[in-house]
């Protein structure tokens, strides 16, 4: 799989004026787009469309320094249509506009090539379960939130802090299903995975119940979905579930070609027992068997 993934690459370098060719690169790494976006931001740390911009403004920033081509040309050469356009791509990656960095020698940024490899460790057993789940529904709140790959989600936390203890116990009453209890649930992420793209997310239980007056419905079909369990100390998230989310697609992915994700929502139970200090819940990842 990684073969693949890093065949699929090599489409960044060959022509950078050209738009981003995502469908070819799923060809290429014998899989759907979906998958090879969710797959590459976990494992990159940042988006595909992301590392592409990096990658050519790189490449872009070699030519503004050590060559003698007109600017708007070389912003042609890699995909802009305008030296405005451009300027400002630059800036935002260099810190320093394209025609002072020429001016000045300026020191830039640079994005390497990645190449992905797979380290055989052997010392973590991840645990998992298949689950052929009926068509239901997730019933509660929502709201419109940033996507934040590391560290806190402050809008996440404002939203759920702002819902209080009666609101998510009524919500918990719902849970007639699997996943039980109150879900934190990552719905409609942009395809790009882009940090601070929008999503919905929302604190749902998953019921057959008609949804009370004030909460809202996204229904979800019949499908398959692969369950991570997980426990561990309370202090440690929400980090350790991002690392649990990139494991599982850094470990369990790779090694079970078979799956691979599928649209649909994102979802994550956590329950805290007796010990306030230390949590346990699942996260459940929509997959489909690859074709």
């Amino acid at each position: 799989m990684l073969d693949r993934l890093n065949r699929a690459l090599e489409r960044v370098e060959e022509d950078p004026g050209t738009p981003l060719d995502v469908a070819g690169m799923a060809r290429d790494a014998l899989t759907s787009e979906h998958h090879l976006r969710r797959l590459f931001s976990a494992l990159a740390g940042m988006s595909l469309s992301e590392y592409a911009r990096r990658r050519r403004l790189t490449l872009a920033g070699a030519e503004v320094i050590h060559g003698d081509a007109p600017l708007l040309d070389i912003a042609v050469r890699h995909g802009y249509g305008s030296a405005e356009a451009f300027a400002r791509a630059f800036r935002a990656l260099h810190g320093v506009g394209p025609g002072e960095a020429r001016r000045t020698g300026a020191v830039l940024a640079s994005q390497p090539r990645m190449t992905f490899r797979l380290t055989v460790e052997g010392s973590t057993t991840m645990r998992y379960r298949i689950v052929e789940k009926e068509a239901f529904r997730l019933v509660g709140h929502r709201a419109r939130v940033p996507l934040v790959h590391e560290g806190p989600n402050p809008a996440v936390v404002a939203f759920t802090k702002g819902l209080g203890r009666a609101a998510l116990e009524e919500v918990g009453r719902l849970s007639d299903q699997e996943p039980h209890g109150v879900l934190s649930v990552s719905a409609h992420v942009d395809p790009s995975r882009e940090e601070g793209s929008e999503l919905d997310y929302y604190q749902a239980a998953a019921t057959s119940a008609p949804a009370p007056e004030g909460m809202e419905v996204l229904e979800v079909p019949a499908g398959t979905w692969v369950v991570f369990p997980f426990s561990g100390p309370s202090g440690s998230f929400p980090e350790s579930l991002q690392r649990m989310w990139a494991d599982a697609f850094a470990h369990w992915f790779p090694s079970h070609p078979s799956y691979r994700t599928a649209e649909g929502p994102e979802l994550l139970r956590v329950e805290y027992g007796e010990d306030p200090t230390a949590a346990e819940g699942e996260l459940w990842l929509p997959v489909e068997r690859a074709r």
